[in-house]
């Protein structure tokens, strides 16, 4: 079935998308799609060489901290 997972942090949306949700391996799946899209979009925003090393240790663990993720069927 197709489903949106859906990542919010403090009233923000930082990643939606719909993906095909059958199983557990589908949703682990769509759950690292989703971990590489949110890495990407955190190493894209750096604004130097410096800022990147000094936040690449921090990675993803650090964006999700108090984040909601949910997930609804999408029909």
């Amino acid at each position: 079935m197709k489903a949106q997972l859906q990542i919010t942090k403090d009233g923000t949306v930082i990643h939606s998308d719909v993906y095909e949700m059958d199983d557990a391996n589908s949703f682990g799946k769509a759950c690292s799609i989703a971990w590489s899209a949110l890495r990407a979009r955190q190493l894209n925003e750096e604004t130097s060489i410096g800022a990147l090393m000094e936040h690449l240790d921090r990675g993803v663990l650090d964006l999700l901290k108090g984040a909601q993720i949910t997930i609804n069927a999408t029909g």
